[in-house]
């Protein structure tokens, strides 16, 4: 099997959900491509991503002395983080629940 390597980043304030779409258009790319649609893709999960992304090219680089032109996204998932549980006021004295969602990612990248 070939080296890779991998980022991850724990309980990030967006849905799981949301997230996953984003991660979706990336998974099975060369890693040149994934930040060109990352740069291009207007959700709040992209800006995340695309740091993970360059922390993953990163560490394949500097511990495992990879080639950055033939890095591909072989692994990328997301995991849903603990809830914060939050309470809204509503009429006549109702509480109204609001969950807070978190999200773990993790990208592996490797040379293909």
């Amino acid at each position: 099997m070939s080296q890779q390597a991998k980022a991850h980043v724990s309980n990030i304030r967006i849905p799981a959900r949301k997230v996953r779409l984003v991660v979706d258009l990336i998974r099975g790319k060369k890693v040149g491509e994934a930040i060109a649609i990352l740069r291009h893709t207007p959700r709040s999960a992209s800006p995340v991503l695309e740091k993970l992304l360059n922390s993953a090219i990163a560490n394949a680089e500097h511990n495992y002395q990879l080639d950055v032109n033939k890095l591909v996204v072989s692994e990328a998932f997301v995991n849903e983080g603990p809830t914060m549980k939050r309470f809204q006021p509503r009429s006549q004295g109702r509480a109204f629940s609001i969950f807070k969602r978190t999200s773990h990612i993790t990208l592996v990248v490797s040379e293909k």
